[in-house]
């Protein structure tokens, strides 16, 4: 029933103690299949928790027939609402039969897809709208039938999974069942995300965090503790390529899970998440043959008071500094090695025929939630890429920055 926190330098044993030692340990308590456990003497307390769970950032699987809609259970009771259309009725159609899987009124040209997908020998592959449904994956005739929303708006099954969480919450807000499985969604800050979206474009903290609101799904209303004593879920590093403005829909939604009767124990190197936590066990003191030791355990207050901890003295700064108080003298760099980085670039970027002379121009680019931006990255220097999760990082660096290079090095 609390938030716990494994902290310690890189090396320590964090992830080893997790995930080969206590993770398979409480799936063999608990007789589901697992590999062998790491080396233990005894396990206690398994008895407290009904079930443990491990989220991750690891991709929710490869299949683009999965979205957010259909993760959170949503999707099963909206094509139930569109079959009891009255004009669903009379022609018999079922919830089936919205149903972009499998059944008769999904589009037979694409299956379903929205789209169709061309291999390439050595390129990546392509995947082109479909021509017959242009992308809305059903049959003309089954997007003919329409739901009036709570707001008054009137939309197909396709209209509705090009919805995002948001307005998809306004326009079902008349059906409590639907209601409640998207909630989560918006809880874990993915309310821009549309129903239909496929599943592997997210990023990974995305789908982090669609994992997250499946489980608040399914976590309902809050546990009898006479019946049922919670799950423990387990964290690897949740806040990775989080920015601060998610980090704090993160502990939201952690807080939710525990006050639904859960506990939670994560993997954290993030020191707003490390004060959020009700108690702290802090490994190393060094990482490699310098660690694999308990250093302290404690209430961050606790811990935050042990200098001999690099963890506590990370809080102790972190606390003058938000107190406002001067933190401990540190040696100063050298004015020259902070202002050379601005001073060398500002030569790099001059401009030449409207670009910077030495840099990489991407010019318009519009890949899922970019809006036709244009973008300079200058050579021979440190760039970040910074924004809220889902914003376009990945989208930039990896889909047309990284794929469009490999792309041009494989044609020559």
């Amino acid at each position: 029933g609390r938030l716990t926190a494994l902290f310690g330098p890189s090396g320590s044993g964090k992830s080893t103690l997790i995930e080969d030692v206590l993770y398979p340990a409480l799936l063999k308590y608990h007789g589901k299949p697992t590999e062998a456990p790491g080396e233990f003497s005894g396990l206690a307390g398994a008895e407290l928790i009904d079930d443990v769970v491990m989220v991750d950032q690891s991709a929710i699987g490869r299949t683009t027939r999965s979205n957010p809609a259909s993760y959170v259970g949503a999707f099963d009771a909206i094509r139930g609402l569109f079959a009891a259309e009255p004009a669903a009725q009379e022609r018999k159609y079922t919830a089936g039969t919205f149903s972009f899987n499998s059944g008769n009124g999904r589009c037979p040209a694409c299956s379903g897809n929205g789209f169709e997908h061309i291999e390439m020998q050595f390129l990546s592959d392509v995947y082109l709208r479909c021509p017959d449904c242009n992308g809305r994956r059903y049959r003309d005739e089954v997007l003919e039938i329409k739901r009036e929303g709570s707001n008054g708006r009137r939309a197909s099954i396709a209209e509705v999974l090009a919805m995002t969480v948001t307005e998809a919450l306004e326009f079902f807000r008349d059906s409590r069942e639907v209601a409640a499985r998207l909630a989560p969604l918006a809880d874990v800050g993915l309310e821009y995300v549309t129903l239909g979206q496929p599943v592997p474009t997210l990023s990974g903290g995305e789908a982090q965090r669609l994992k997250l609101a499946g489980h608040l799904a399914e976590a309902g209303s809050v546990l009898s503790s006479t019946t049922q004593k919670g799950k423990l879920f387990l964290f690897d590093e949740p806040t990775t390529g989080l920015h601060f403005h998610d980090v704090a829909k993160l502990l939201t939604a952690f807080r939710k899970l525990l006050a639904a009767g859960h506990s939670l124990l994560v993997i954290e190197h993030n020191l707003d998440v490390i004060r959020s936590c009700d108690w702290i066990i802090d490994l190393g003191p060094e990482g490699g043959e310098g660690g694999g030791r308990i250093v302290c355990t404690g209430t961050p207050a606790e811990v935050g008071a042990n200098t001999d901890s690099h963890t506590g003295r990370a809080l102790a700064d972190y606390a003058r500094a938000l107190a406002g108080a001067e933190p401990p003298a540190v040696a100063a760099r050298p004015a020259a090695a902070v202002a050379e980085p601005a001073a060398a670039y500002g030569t790099a970027a001059k401009k030449a025929n409207g670009r910077a002379a030495n840099a990489v121009v991407i010019h318009n680019a519009r890949e899922h939630n970019l809006k036709s931006i244009d973008v300079q990255i200058p050579r021979d220097r440190l760039t970040v890429i910074t924004g809220v999760s889902g914003s376009g990082k990945s989208t930039l660096a990896f889909d047309i920055l990284f794929n469009e290079g490999q792309r041009r090095y494989l044609e020559s």
